[in-house]
């Protein structure tokens, strides 16, 4: 039996940066966390935000059998820090919904 289609689509999200916080005070980062998780909070009961799980800061990376290397590496700024699922009708609305993040925008200069 075949699912009816539906009039959205779930987009994955990925964050980029480890060391946002860095550049903030605890009281700013108190301040935009509150808001990352109000703003997460009101785009879950619209059913726009399905989940999302900000990942460890430590890891392995295994490239090959046995082959395990430490990571992710500090200097990269492109680690992957968390993700989310938008529930949006189109890729460019599931992008405002994205940008909407209060977090975005913040990066360290480490």
């Amino acid at each position: 039996m075949r699912t009816p289609p539906t009039a959205t689509s779930e987009y994955l999200v990925l964050c980029h940066g480890t060391s946002w916080d860095k550049i903030l005070s605890p009281a700013d980062i108190e301040n935009v966390v509150k808001q990352f998780y109000d703003w997460f909070e009101r785009l879950s009961k619209e059913g726009k935000m399905r989940s999302g799980h900000r990942l460890a800061a430590e890891g392995k990376i295994v490239s090959r059998p046995k082959a395990v290397m430490d990571g992710p590496f500090a200097e990269s700024k492109e680690a992957i820090a968390g993700y989310w699922f938008i529930q949006a009708a189109t890729l460019e609305e599931a992008v405002e919904i994205a940008k909407g993040n209060p977090l975005s925008g913040l990066r360290s200069n480490a």
